[in-house]
């Protein structure tokens, strides 16, 4: 099976960091995930999940 590759927009967020979780669990860990953390502690909620890059959104 090829290997997956997915972008997981808000996840920082709740919903988006139990969506790498679920992921991970798949086996899945290429994943880039982009969020606006801010001053925001969200960043909490990435600690011990695998991903493969984070982007920072940008606010206009």
């Amino acid at each position: 099976m090829a290997k997956k590759k997915c972008i997981v927009t808000g996840g920082a967020g709740l919903i988006g960091s139990n969506l790498v979780q679920e992921l991970n669990r798949l086996g899945i860990d290429d994943i880039l995930v982009v969020d606006h953390l801010g001053t925001s502690s969200k960043w909490k909620n990435l600690v011990g999940k695998r991903y493969s890059d984070y982007l920072e959104k940008k606010h206009s």
